[in-house]
């Protein structure tokens, strides 16, 4: 099929081996398995109804009369699509699920009859899997004593299939081939499309249910065998056992410290998706699900970024999901590069993903929340365990210090779009330092303890000294910003303050001595890193600075700073908790309170948080779920709670 595919979702189903994401009318887009940023697998699965002799209606479309609503189970990653076509008198409610613990995803069809006479059709499911996120060399066959279609490429395999007896199929039939729904019985094709159909007639008043089982595994014989397993129940006490794994699960952790009905659903749903974004073979946390596999609008989401992991390990402690911390902790010790630095971004096997460049506060980061992480949980074994990573990423910070400033050199920003020592990073890497020193100091290693903490004083200072606009009374975003040599020579010109570097072979870097425009990431430097106190008067003007600045106009929420122009320059999630976290750790909780609930007003459909909000319209803008949102609201609603 091939078709271009949307880049907002509404709805994500997993079990932390398998993750998969979901448009409102219940259509599946994307697969991924065996670990959960790739590979991925789904071009299309479509569903839809025959009457005899005519075109196929295709129910998972938002047209030919058909509606949807779309929800979570309550307390559960089981989500229900109820499509509903009032001329034909006919509804199909469908629940869609992974199996905790199975290679198996669960895709229940139940049909009601809503008019007076019976119902005769078929249901068809089309199915197209370019394994690999690749066109070439896959295959689809029927096997007939599975009654199943097996879509297979290397070593992935999947078999699709019901509980029910199937009517007619074809291996390799086209999505245009398979509208009129004649499907000649082909056993095999090296395509990777594939049909099949069930004949259903329903009385009036009565519901007809069928599973569709997605089974997965490395070879065909294995294949069947979850699909066999799958039979052994009915979708029905699949969904039970489903439920009751993520009740379960939500019980499990830490209740919401906070009394607000609204805030205590939101805070259960960024419990159950921390799940989903967790992989249970490596550990690793993905940023979000991708959505742009081609970087047609962005580079990518489906990745380990080990800041955002800090911020969501932290949340994952709050909530008692120590398990997957630690899970996560020790993944970094895979991800780390030789010369003790973390790069960019990773795939789940610590393998460095597709980079631009070192960013100083992604290694520091990780320090820091291994620290959060020893704090909650006082583990020496955990201590003993990171110590060798701790202490080869602070001697890489250590090595990375400007000695003319005490500051962090030149690095790519929390952002990704610019190279200079940024305010933000110099605080992470001081957060790291302190980090580090901890950990020294547990592990006996008491000069290098001070050694380290000396040394993140000397940031504090160089922040103090360098890098505050006296003028804006705000932080600067940072210091010798690396700029185009047009941009240089007009700043220059009007009288800004610059310098020119004579690099390798001939070529120059323009540098800006200051990077004055405000940034919500200044609120790093206090909350978390607390390199700056909170209370200051020089954080606090900068804080007002950033509301003053970055508040949207008419939406609300902030964005992320002055001249944005990713994806039109919209506020974000996490940035507006962001400044809630601010203003809670000084006290200010109705301000605080006040962010939290643009969060909550701005929430999808199906309750998840995404990365921004269109400040036109107000309607959910780009990536859905984002992991570091979720994270962001977990850790206002524990401020919030502490700050009553």
């Amino acid at each position: 099929m091939n078709e271009k595919k949307p880049y907002l979702v509404d709805a994500v189903i997993g079990n932390s081996r398998m993750l998969a994401t979901l448009g409102r009318t219940g259509k599946m887009y994307r697969l991924w398995w065996p670990n959960i940023d790739t590979p991925q697998h789904v071009d299309a699965m479509r569903v839809g109804l025959q009457q005899e002799g005519s075109p196929i209606e295709w129910f998972d479309e938002a047209s030919n009369g058909w509606s949807h609503e779309i929800h979570y189970a309550e307390r559960s990653n089981v989500l229900h699509v109820n499509a509903a076509n009032e001329a034909a008198g006919l509804t199909v409610d469908s629940r869609h699920f992974a199996v905790p613990g199975k290679d198996l995803l669960v895709r229940e069809y139940a049909f009601s009859n809503k008019g007076a006479e019976s119902k005769n059709f078929n249901f068809v499911l089309h199915s197209s899997f370019m394994i690999s996120e690749n066109g070439l060399y896959n295959t689809t066959m029927f096997n007939a004593d599975a009654d199943s279609l097996i879509h297979f490429r290397h070593q992935y395999y999947f078999a699709v299939s019901s509980a029910i007896v199937c009517t007619k199929f074809q291996s390799g039939i086209s999505w245009e081939d398979v509208q009129q729904g004649e499907l000649d019985g082909s056993v095999i094709d090296m395509k990777p499309t594939g049909a099949m159909s069930w004949q259903l007639s329903v009385a009036p008043g009565e519901t007809v249910v069928v599973p569709v089982y997605i089974a997965a595994a490395g070879n065909e014989q294995d294949a069947v065998a979850v699909l066999e397993d799958a039979r052994t129940k009915t979708s029905a006490q699949w969904a039970d056992e489903t439920n009751a794994y993520w009740h379960n699960y939500v019980a499990q952790a830490v209740p919401c410290p906070v009394e607000d009905a609204e805030i205590v659903k939101l805070y259960e749903r960024s419990v159950l998706m921390f799940k989903l974004m967790s992989d249970e073979k490596t550990g690793t946390i993905i940023a979000a699900p991708e959505f742009d596999e081609t970087y047609s609008r962005c580079g990518g989401y489906s990745y380990c970024w080990g800041r955002d992991a800090a911020f969501i390990t932290t949340a994952l402690d709050k909530v008692g999901l120590k398990d997957l911390t630690d899970a996560f902790y020790d993944w970094t010790l895979s991800a780390q590069s030789p010369d003790g630095s973390w790069q960019q971004r990773h795939y789940h096997d610590g393998q460095l993903a597709p980079s631009w460049g070192l960013q100083i506060d992604e290694g520091a980061s990780i320090l820091w929340g291994m620290w959060q992480h020893y704090l909650v949980n006082e583990d020496p074994s955990f201590a003993s365990r990171v110590w060798p990573a701790v202490l080869k990423g602070a001697q890489f910070l250590e090595s990375f210090i400007d000695p003319a400033t005490g500051l962090p050199k030149p690095s790519i920003d929390l952002w990704e779009e610019r190279e200079a020592s940024h305010t933000y990073s110099s605080a992470a890497v001081y957060g790291g330092l302190k980090a580090a020193s901890g950990f020294a100091e547990l592990a006996g290693e008491y000069e290098l303890s001070e050694q380290w903490s000396e040394l993140a004083d000397g940031i504090q200072a160089g922040i103090e000294t360098y890098c505050f606009n006296e003028e804006l009374q705000s932080f600067y975003r940072g210091i010798d910003l690396k700029v185009s040599a047009d941009h240089y020579n007009q700043a220059t010109q009007a009288g800004k303050e610059g310098y020119v570097v004579d690099l390798d072979k001939g070529y120059k870097k323009y540098v800006m001595k200051h990077d004055p425009i405000v940034d919500i990431s200044l609120l790093g430097i206090s909350v978390p890193f607390n390199a700056v106190a909170a209370e200051s008067e020089r954080m606090r003007t900068t804080a007002d600075a950033v509301e003053r600045l970055l508040t949207t106009p008419g939406v609300g929420g902030i964005k992320r700073y002055e001249d944005d122009i990713y994806v039109g320059g919209n506020p974000w999630i996490l940035t507006t908790l962001w400044l809630s976290h601010y203003r809670f750790a000084t006290g200010d909780v109705e301000e605080g309170r006040k962010h939290i609930q643009w969060a909550l007003d701005h929430r999808t459909e199906t309750g998840l948080l995404p990365e921004q909000i269109d400040k036109n319209t107000g309607e959910t803008a780009w990536v859905v779920p984002l992991t570091w949102s979720h994270a962001m609201f977990i850790l206002a609603v524990f401020m919030l709670a502490e700050a009553k």
